[in-house]
């Protein structure tokens, strides 16, 4: 790959694919703005940390990727997480569109979009299939992710 704007992109889903969230935080610039449907926007060492939460917690975890695209400064690519949710021991398959923004060779944005009704179906059963599209239930699983990620931030780390 030659362009040095999808090579970064390649480098952070090979690194994503090997759950190495270290890995995946040193392709951020230190100013990242990520978001998607569950998380809203983090920025900062909060995306970095996210990554790290969610690996640390996954179970039965793969991830593919294609389509890479890069012009200028903006990229974009589809990935497909596959993982158990950890909440309800669920099969859920993430299919996510991603657009990235690139600067001095890292990434300054990173905003994923996926269809979160889909997402509650897989993850919470018949109460996502029912409710998950529902504003109470998607603002829900949103303080869900806000209080792990909160906790997860305060634990000590070794």
């Amino acid at each position: 790959m030659t362009d040095p704007n999808a090579a970064l992109i390649q480098r952070f889903y090979e690194a994503f694919q090997r759950s190495d969230a270290e890995a995946m935080a040193a392709c951020y610039a230190p100013d990242i703005e990520f978001s998607d449907p569950v998380f809203g926007v983090l920025r900062g060492r909060e995306a970095g940390d996210m990554w790290r939460m969610l690996l640390a917690r996954a179970a039965e975890f793969s991830l593919t990727f294609d389509n890479i695209k890069s012009v200028g400064q903006t990229a974009t690519a589809n990935c497909v997480a596959t993982y158990r949710f950890s909440q309800t021991g669920r099969l859920v398959v993430n299919r996510i569109q991603t657009r990235f923004m690139i600067r001095d060779g890292l990434i300054v944005e990173h905003h994923d979009t996926f269809d979160l009704w889909s997402w509650s179906r897989q993850a919470l059963g018949f109460k996502g299939l029912l409710l998950g599209w529902t504003s109470f239930v998607q603002n829900r699983i949103r303080a869900q992710a806000a209080n792990g990620l909160r906790a997860y931030r305060q634990q000590p780390k070794t």
